[in-house]
């Protein structure tokens, strides 16, 4: 068990140095502008996203399950996985999970109403292919989780509260 939790503690070193070195190698500037915590976002989200186009073609195109259904169910499964590895790997956060938990229910839910059932269906009845209205609706989720996770969900305690002055620098 003792050696598992290195393995990952090891994992979660190495998916953050990566993330910053290839941040630095940013051309154009970009490396002032992007964040690490967006590069591993994309990767981490990336991936989550991948499982989440392949359980809706099962759900959906396999075994034949409604739309909405199967967006549903494959989008709970992908952004259970998101939270855990982008908590983990990304953001390096030792917040209790509870409250993190709760807030990023909320935010989930907001970005379910709001890109895949509002979006993906719309899309859809409008004659577009399934899986062109996931995409189209996984880009504008994107923009809006990465906000929310990065400055809602898990942000540090010296960034939700201005900077105070410790009592040492009055002196």
């Amino acid at each position: 068990m003792q050696q598992a939790a290195k393995s990952i503690d090891k994992a979660v070193d190495r998916f953050g140095k990566v993330c910053v070195a290839v941040v630095a190698r940013l051309p154009f500037g970009l490396n002032h502008v992007v964040a690490p915590t967006f590069l591993g976002f994309a990767v981490i989200n990336g991936f989550t996203f991948l499982i989440d186009l392949i359980l809706l073609t099962l759900l959906h195109g396999g075994w034949g399950l409604p739309v909405w259904l199967s967006v549903t169910a494959a989008y709970a499964c992908a952004f259970s996985l998101s939270f855990v590895l982008n908590r983990t790997f990304n953001f390096h956060s030792h917040a209790p999970v509870g409250k993190q938990a709760g807030v990023y229910v909320v935010v989930v839910v907001l970005n379910y109403l709001l890109f895949l059932l509002g979006v993906s269906s719309g899309l859809t009845a409008l004659g577009v292919e399934y899986h062109v209205a996931r995409l189209l609706a996984g880009a504008c989720e994107a923009v809006y989780m990465y906000s929310a996770m990065r400055w809602v969900v898990f942000r540090r305690r010296d960034e939700a509260e201005p900077a105070r002055p410790l009592a040492s620098d009055a002196r």
